[in-house]
């Protein structure tokens, strides 16, 4: 059977804090409607305005992000952003490159987000333990998500946020009874990738219904901690 676009979260209630979620930023606002008109996927209104509060609350100073998109997150995660704080964002897809340059330039940002053209799942690995991050937000591939764990715990400092947008995938992670066989792959790969994230011993990590389904993981155990030095 198809999925229920409803699958996460009842009609009433999303409608209700999407009302209730308004972009004021102009510049973002214009970013949201681009994206509905050429169907480009970004992140849930009311994701955007979690990212924007966990970004504030958390001031960080460095931010690696996983799937830029036309760089509506980055631009969105850079207000929260300590002063002088950068963000490395990372997509595959050459257009979308090009577009996300575009706009963090328009958005007067090209000397904050920097737009790596690179395939994620390989690019992490290279990244030295040197270059960690404050907040780690992967909204690439999902069927990547967990080859990328260990490289993002890794990045990520004693303290640091992982975060991971469309953990439910319109309910199918949760339930077979909205299972799509040709998204076989994906959701096998997200519930072991969950799995991994709940049972990790470096991380506390919650699983909420926002959006499409987010987790927020919390790096407790620093990587020398865990191996006893």
């Amino acid at each position: 059977m198809e999925y229920d676009l409803n699958a996460i979260v009842t009609p009433y209630v999303t409608s209700y804090i999407r009302e209730k979620t308004k972009q004021s930023d102009e510049f973002l606002a214009g970013l949201e409607k681009y994206a509905a008109e050429n169907n480009v996927p970004i992140v849930e209104p009311e994701t955007a305005r979690l990212l924007s509060v966990l970004t504030k609350l958390k001031q960080p100073e460095r931010i690696l992000e996983v799937g830029c998109a036309i760089g509506y997150s980055s631009i969105l995660m850079s207000k929260g952003l300590k002063e002088g704080g950068k963000i490395t964002t990372l997509e595959y897809d050459h257009d979308m490159v090009m577009t996300a340059r575009k706009n963090i330039d328009a958005a007067g940002l090209s000397d904050t987000i920097n737009v790596v053209e690179a395939d994620a799942k390989d690019y992490l690995s290279y990244i030295d333990e040197d270059e960690i991050f404050d907040i780690i937000f992967l909204d690439g591939p999902k069927a990547h998500y967990v080859y990328m764990l260990d490289d993002a715990v890794r990045l990520l400092k004693k303290g640091g946020l992982l975060i991971s947008d469309n953990i439910l995938f319109k309910g199918m992670t949760a339930d077979d009874d909205h299972f799509v066989r040709r998204k076989v792959t994906i959701i096998n790969r997200l519930r072991d990738y969950i799995d991994a994230l709940m049972t990790h011993p470096q991380l506390e990590s919650s699983i909420l219904s926002q959006g499409d389904g987010v987790t927020v993981s919390l790096k407790t155990v620093s990587d020398f901690e865990r191996f006893g030095y």
